[in-house]
């Protein structure tokens, strides 16, 4: 389990860097790039560092160098074939070291030609742009781009100051970036640079007004892009919750094996998209521990109501039959071990994880099967699913950081095989009558929420009717009938409401309303992506249906999490 964990949950830096270091700040470069290191595993040690580099003179091999002495592993990322790239190593020593470092690499990962650059060799423009997709590559499969660099923007396509403003902006001029203007406008929370200044070995070498060389700073596209000592709050955060799930997958192994449930279970025997496998541990992990957690929120919602409940009861009992003073110490008993409910729930955060756990699951769901149906495209450099929760707090960004880890290893360039979309449809859509697939798993829950919600509301109107019944009763009956008989019917007049208002409060906090509503929305969606699915054999429009389909699925995803978030475990009620 352990070596399973630390390979699907790394923290990774990506570097960005000139090749044409000054030859004299070299080594205090390195020192400065290892304390970054050793201090950000000292702050984060449940998330394994990793480094993303191509590998170039300069900047990319001095960090690999001292990543590798520190014993972290890299991941080499090619701008092209290494046949064609090795023609940019400007002399020998460089291109010598290129290979023995290529050797020690974890993983080595050529990138496609970008679209429309045809196929190598690459000549002028074009290769600019095959290193405008690399930086892209690395800024959207990195938590933190580390910039050796001088701190000029610069105008070259794919240079260190435009892949530095890609990742603060998702933009770069001259390059075609999936760039919606709503991810334009959204909050970036995958911007995150710790910039060591560095000079070049060039007649204007020297850094940028205002920087001097070897000085080290953490930015962003917040505030102003101003420059701290430490990582920003807001970063911290999402790295802690990063750090946590991982935490967690360790700490709760034993709900993981009771509640895991692979989305490979029946797989065809057929050749595996790379970065599947990896999607798929990292689904069962989510998915098992938002089952945990969903258990913990929903018997705390419970126990939380009841002692509501208990309370009331306790109050119209030493009012009714003025009870001696110890039930005053049972009714502040009742009140603090809600309390300490909600304590201990807030504590160990059950609300924030199930919802986290949840929509981490069902976008890795996503994730798998687009992975397996060839649904993203082949040659492309970007994360495919960025724009998931992309308008919501940064908070919720360790989310996609997570989706990023599986994507990192997605082969470019190859469609997987096609004989896995009518098996992706089959598990995944599945047929209305079936025990697997989503469309059957919609109709289901909307029928059982539905159920749910009827009774419950039977039952809130039941208590309540029968307790306005009972005051007539008594209203009726005035100051006839044995005494203890009244005082009786006082109480039961004074808890019946109570039970259909903790009730009503309980289902409320659950969104069993809302719920149905989701359910059924979804149900519709994939009935009708079944059915176009199945009107349709042609392959390129299946793959565009299910792109569509998943594409709901997360926009539902993020709606069903803001949703609930509204309704935390709460002892107000008490």
């Amino acid at each position: 389990m352990g070596a399973m964990l630390e390979e699907a949950m790394r923290l990774c830096v990506g570097v960005a860097g000139h090749r044409d270091l000054l030859a004299s700040e070299s080594d205090a470069i390195e020192a400065r790039v290892e304390s970054f290191f050793r201090k950000l595993a000292g702050e984060f040690p449940d998330l394994p560092l990793e480094l993303l580099t191509p590998l170039a003179e300069g900047s990319d091999q001095l960090a690999a160098r001292v990543a590798l002495r520190m014993g972290l592993p890299i991941v080499a990322v090619l701008p092209m074939e290494r046949s064609e790239y090795e023609k940019d190593f400007e002399d020998s020593e460089g291109l010598a070291e290129f290979r023995a470092l290529l050797e020690r690499a974890e993983q080595v990962i050529s990138l496609p030609p970008a679209p429309g650059n045809g196929n190598p060799p690459f000549t002028g423009e074009a290769r600019n742009v095959q290193y405008a997709q690399l930086g892209v590559f690395l800024s959207n499969h990195c938590q933190v781009l580390l910039a050796l660099w001088d701190g000029k923007v610069g105008s070259r396509l794919g240079g260190t100051g435009q892949v530095v403003q890609f990742h603060l902006t998702a933009v770069m001029p001259g390059f075609e970036a999936d760039s919606t203007p709503a991810s334009l406008l959204a909050d970036n929370e995958n911007d995150l640079v710790h910039h060591i200044v560095c000079s070049r070995d060039r007649s204007d070498g020297t850094p940028a007004p205002g920087l001097e060389p070897l000085q080290a700073a953490w930015f962003s596209s917040r505030d102003d892009g101003a420059r701290t000592a430490d990582i920003p709050d807001d970063y911290r955060v999402l790295l802690d919750r990063l750090q946590r799930f991982a935490r967690d997958w360790t700490d709760k192994q034993e709900a993981v094996d009771r509640y895991s449930a692979g989305l490979l279970g029946d797989a065809p025997d057929l050749p595996l998209p790379s970065g599947s496998a990896l999607t798929d541990r990292l689904f069962q992990a989510a998915d098992s521990l938002a089952i945990h957690y969903q258990r913990r929120v929903h018997n705390g919602l419970r126990a939380i109501h009841l002692l509501a409940v208990l309370m009331g009861l306790e109050f119209i009992i030493y009012a009714e039959f003025d009870g001696p003073n110890y039930m005053v110490l049972i009714f502040l008993a009742l009140f603090f071990s809600g309390v300490i409910v909600n304590q201990i729930g807030e504590r160990h955060e059950w609300h924030r994880k199930y919802l986290d756990y949840r929509a981490l699951a069902e976008g890795l769901r996503v994730q798998f099967y687009w992975n397996l149906a060839g649904v993203v495209e082949a040659g492309s450099a970007e994360f495919a699913y960025d724009n998931f929760l992309q308008q919501q707090d940064v908070d919720l960004g360790w989310i996609r950081h997570v989706m990023r880890r599986a994507s990192l290893y997605r082969l470019r360039g190859e469609y997987p095989d096609p004989r896995w979309v009518p098996w992706v449809i089959s598990d995944w859509v599945g047929e209305p009558a079936a025990s697997q697939g989503q469309l059957a798993y919609y109709a289901r829950k909307e029928q059982e929420n539905a159920a749910r919600y009827r009774r419950t509301s039977r039952l809130g109107s039941l208590s309540l009717w029968t307790g306005i019944s009972l005051a007539l009763l008594l209203l009726l009956m005035g100051g006839a009938g044995n005494a203890g008989v009244r005082q009786m019917l006082l109480i039961l007049m004074g808890v019946l409401p109570l039970i259909a208002g903790v009730w009503d409060a309980y289902s409320h906090k659950r969104a069993e309303k809302e719920l149905i509503k989701q359910y059924a929305f979804m149900g519709r969606v994939f009935a009708k992506a079944h059915k176009l699915l199945h009107a349709s054999a042609d392959i390129d429009f299946q793959r565009l249906v299910l792109k569509a389909l998943g594409q709901a699925a997360l926009d539902e995803g993020a709606e069903w999490l803001l949703m609930h978030r509204e309704r935390p475990l709460e002892h107000g009620g008490l």
